[in-house]
Parts: C-alpha cells; sequence; structure tokens
C-alpha cells in the first residue's frame, strides 16, 4: 500500500507547528475563534451561534472556516484558532506530541442504522466495471493530505478488502470532488451530505459505506490548545457545553425528529447559513437532509477508536511511535466509552 512516512507528513506543516500560542482569556465575553468545515456534521457549532448557546455561555464566537481538516490543527496551535472541530489526521497527533494541542471531546461518529458515510467511485472507473470497494486495487484514492481521515478510512477498507491503494493528496475538498468528476481519481470517501448528491447527479457512484469496514469510528473530534485545555477549564467548559446544546437540537430536529417536519425545516434553513450557501434551500434542502448523521451527544468520546486511529498512523510511520493517548486526548472534559 502506498503511503507517507512521518518525515514528509511533518514537512506539510512547515514551521507553523512550533509556535507559540496565544495567551489566555482573562475575562468572559472574550472573542474566541472556532473552526469548522461547511458541513453539516458541524452543525453543532453553527447552532450554537445561532441560538445564541455561545453567547449564553459568555462567549462571543466567530466561525473560521478550512478546506480540509490539517490546516485547522496548524490554526489551534498558532492560536489563531482556539477550539475546532475536525477529523483526527497524522498532523493533529504530531501537534499534540509537541504540547500544542488537545482533543477534548467527540463529535461525529459512525452509527449502525445511521446512514454514514460513502465510498465513491468515479463514472469511469464504474463504467469500467469497479462496483465494490474489493475491486478498486492499484487504483487511486482520493485525499486531501497524507495523514488524513481519508487517508485512515481508504487505508483499513484496503486492509480489510486485502488489496493496495495509491493515494493521491489533492489539499482541498473541493479539489478532491474535481479530480473524482473528472477521473482523473478514481475513488473517494465522505459524507453523506456531499456523497449523495455527486452520487445522484451521475457523476460518481456510491460503491460502499465506510461503517462497513469502520463500523464506529470516531469521525470528528472537538479539540483545542493544550494550553487552552489546562489553564482555561472553565471557558473550555463553557464552551464544551454550549456546543452539546446546539448538538442536541440538531439530533432532536434531524435524527429523532422531535419537532417533526416543522423542526426540521426550521433546523434545515438554519444549516442553510453554513452549508451549500451557493444553492437556493429548495436545492440543498434535500441534501442536508439526505446527509444527517447523528452527533455525540454530550461530545462523549469513543477511545477504542481514537487509540485505532493512533496505532494506525504509527503502524504507517506517520507519526512518532512513543505517543499515547495520554498525549492526544484529555479526558477530564467528557464521558468516554469504548465500542
Amino acid at each position: 500500500m502506498a503511503g507517507f512516512n512521518r518525515r514528509q507528513t511533518l514537512g506539510m506543516l512547515g514551521a507553523a507547528a512550533g509556535v507559540s500560542l496565544a495567551a489566555p482569556a482573562i475575562a468572559s465575553n472574550k472573542k474566541i475563534v472556532v473552526g469548522a468545515l461547511r458541513f453539516a456534521s458541524h452543525a453543532g457549532s453553527f447552532v450554537a451561534v445561532e441560538r445564541n448557546y455561545f453567547a449564553e455561555a459568555g462567549l462571543d464566537v466567530e466561525l473560521r472556516f478550512f478546506e480540509a481538516a490539517q490546516p485547522m490543527a496548524v490554526a489551534i496551535a498558532s492560536g489563531d484558532v482556539d477550539y475546532a472541530v475536525t477529523a483526527v489526521s497524522g498532523g493533529l497527533i504530531s501537534l499534540a506530541d509537541k504540547g500544542a494541542i488537545k482533543v477534548i471531546g467527540g463529535s461525529l461518529s459512525e452509527e449502525q442504522g445511521i446512514d454514514g458515510q460513502k465510498i465513491l467511485a468515479s463514472d469511469a472507473a464504474f463504467k469500467a466495471g469497479i462496483t465494490t470497494p474489493a475491486m478498486l486495487g492499484g487504483k487511486k484514492f482520493g485525499v486531501t493530505q497524507a495523514g488524513s481521515s481519508f487517508h485512515y478510512m481508504g487505508a483499513k477498507m484496503a486492509e480489510k478488502e486485502g488489496i493496495e491503494l495509491s493515494f493521491t493528496p489533492l489539499q482541498k475538498v473541493g479539489a478532491v470532488i474535481g479530480a473524482l468528476k473528472s477521473g482523473q481519481i478514481d475513488a473517494w470517501s465522505i459524507v453523506p451530505h456531499i456523497a449523495k448528491p455527486l452520487a445522484g447527479s451521475g457523476a460518481v457512484h456510491i460503491i460502499g459505506n465506510v461503517s462497513d469496514y469502520l463500523p464506529a469510528y470516531q469521525v470528528t473530534t472537538v479539540f483545542t490548545s493544550a494550553k487552552n485545555a489546562s489553564d482555561e477549564r472553565d471557558q473550555t467548559g463553557d464552551f464544551l457545553a454550549a456546543y452539546s446544546k446546539g448538538v442536541t437540537d440538531y439530533n432532536s430536529a434531524m435524527i429523532d425528529r422531535a419537532g417533526g417536519d416543522e423542526g426540521e425545516a426550521a433546523m434545515v434553513d438554519l444549516i442553510h447559513k453554513y452549508v451549500y450557501t451557493d444553492r437556493p434551500r429548495e436545492k440543498a434542502a434535500p441534501s442536508i437532509i439526505n446527509g444527517t448523521m447523528r452527533l455525540n451527544e454530550g461530545a462523549k468520546l469513543n477511545m477504542a477508536s481514537m487509540a485505532d486511529q493512533l496505532a494506525w498512523f504509527q503502524a504507517e510511520d506517520l507519526v512518532g511511535k512513543d505517543i499515547t493517548l495520554d498525549t492526544l486526548v484529555d479526558t477530564s472534559y467528557v464521558e468516554t466509552f469504548e465500542a
């Protein structure tokens, strides 16, 4: 299986991994910056902003958007961002090893019975006969960066299928989508609110589910600087509490449908302010609804999945062999579980 070594991964991080952290907040209502992707899976932050849960917790939040996980980790380390939600990456783990960041909670998980992330094939690959992940041996699998969550998912799938993949780093999600649609790469994996519309257009095809290979995968986590985690405990706890209120509202409206069609429609309106903003509401709504995945209530964190991810990054020589879960995760903020 094609891979990237640790030196290459760290090299992509540049000097940002070693910069000093921002000074801690010294008063409530200080403006903080929260990193996010324009994915429905980041709805906890969107809801907490729109329904003033952050404001009620004394936090003046600015959302800052990224196009991949690894740059967000660097932004936390540099002090440009205070809290963020993103997938575990080699860059994030390496920054934790440098004492720069800590995972403090869970955000999105694969869950049995709820439609999750999809494995996609390009139209060219599909027409050439690739209709299942097992048929992807020797093909090009798109990733944003070496050591990204896409790299992890593709590798775990390949391992279980007994095949080898050629991983193609394209830096941004948009670039991966373009390469898949044009046939420059053969496959990719992504959350359903992106996968389903792409498949519906006929440009790509769904050929499998990530949950078939990683049934309890902790897809995304909540993280912050190590300094915030250790020295700004009240602020960090307030952030997590407000974020968790947003998560509960999202799950209630979109998964449990406690408010019926009206509650779902109101939540779609809210999310549409951040996701598929270039589309009219009537065209964005089906993608937002079809892409619903349950977020972790109370930011609970699956430590078994975290351990598996860390072990894979180490086995691939993407991060140091001596890094422990305690180096990566501060478990003092949220409930943890094993699944």
